[in-house]
């Protein structure tokens, strides 16, 4: 059965002005009569945030889209729902959109929250009917019942962004899309979030989700792109995606590393003046001092070192602070710092496998 597409985008160019022009013109008829509006738009004053970007979403499937700040993931989000237009290219959406971009942007802040979730619901489709049906379900998901008549400026930023969720997942979109807004909001709201996405999944409902979260991205995606300076760097299965990603992020962080001089200088603190300098007369002569460690067992991360050498009563001789850089690399993705030699032992009967 051949899948249609939910969303489809074709050879998509954005360009941004970078900055103004430092001319300004009295009138709009003054500028268009000197004729050097465009004329005097140097090459350096546009920015491309999108370069050819194609691919297509078929109904029923969520696509993530990874990729640095400033890598373009927004601007195509933005693009996908209307907000904006391309340059050039083509982007098409069937169905019902709802967007989860900027949460609560529609938002009045003088009047009463129910009032905002009936705005916003008629903004996005549904008829006054179809709001006061599931207003209560919209209150009950944004954990807002005690406050909802209350005007939004009295609301704190978890309490707008809940709303601004509640009303734009409860639209029962046909295409839903996501950009970072789990970022904000506690534990449990997210949990929430991530239940509510897993059931639009089950539903076969069509999902654009950017994130810099890439175990949501392999845990709820069918397919990724890695957007890249505006560029498609790699698309297609979700982990072989991020695994390019991360390969590269990795191979940025180790130049970054190896281009920082080891004697770059610190802030200051409780270190000698001069790190490199005993501070204590007490050493005399010269030769090495070598330290080892057999096993330390850190997790994956970027490590930074602080190496002093001390008298018994703590007075420093040398101190380098944070002046060495490593990277740990490994293919378990535990969280926290040091992976400790352990093992697990059940009683009752009990075995585990994988541990």
């Amino acid at each position: 059965m051949l899948l249609v597409n939910a969303i489809e985008a074709r050879d998509v160019h954005k360009v941004y002005r970078r900055y103004g022009r430092q001319k300004r013109f009295a009138t709009l008829k003054s500028a268009l009569l000197s004729g050097s509006v465009l004329r005097d738009l140097r090459p350096d004053a546009v920015f491309e945030a999108l370069k050819g970007v194609s691919f297509d979403v078929p109904a029923g499937k969520t696509l993530g889209i990874v990729g640095r700040n400033g890598s373009g993931k927004s601007t195509m989000l933005k693009l996908v729902a209307g907000i904006g237009k391309p340059t050039s290219g083509t982007v098409r959406v069937q169905g019902r959109v709802s967007a989860l971009i900027e949460l609560g942007a529609g938002f009045h802040p003088e009047i009463s929250g129910r009032e905002n979730v009936f705005i916003n619901g008629l903004m996005l489709g549904l008829s006054r009917r179809d709001i006061a049906r599931r207003f209560d379900d919209i209150v009950r998901f944004a954990e807002l019942e005690e406050f909802i008549d209350a005007p939004v400026k009295t609301y704190s930023s978890g309490m707008y962004v809940r709303l601004g969720f509640a009303v734009a997942i409860n639209v029962d979109p046909d295409v839903l899309l996501v950009d970072e807004v789990l970022a904000v909001g506690d534990e449990t709201f997210t949990h929430k979030c991530l239940d509510k996405f897993a059931d639009f999944k089950r539903r076969g409902r069509t999902v654009l989700l950017v994130t810099h979260s890439l175990d949501l991205v392999t845990r709820f995606c069918d397919e990724a792109i890695w957007l890249d300076a505006g560029v498609v760097r790699a698309q297609g299965d979700p982990k072989r995606v991020i695994d390019a990603y991360l390969m590269d992020v990795a191979r940025a962080e180790n130049q970054q590393l190896a281009s920082v001089p080891e004697t770059q200088p610190v802030a200051a603190g409780d270190e000698p003046q001069d790190m490199f300098r005993a501070s204590e007369g007490q050493v005399s002569g010269t030769g090495e001092v070598h330290f080892r460690i057999d096993s330390l067992n850190l997790v994956e991360g970027t490590y930074k070192l602080d190496v002093a050498a001390h008298r018994l009563d703590g007075t420093p001789y040398d101190y380098h602070r944070l002046l060495y850089t490593f990277r740990v690399k490994s293919g378990l993705k535990e969280a926290g710092i040091f992976r400790p030699p352990h093992r697990w032992s059940f009683s009752g009967g009990v075995r585990m496998s994988g541990l």
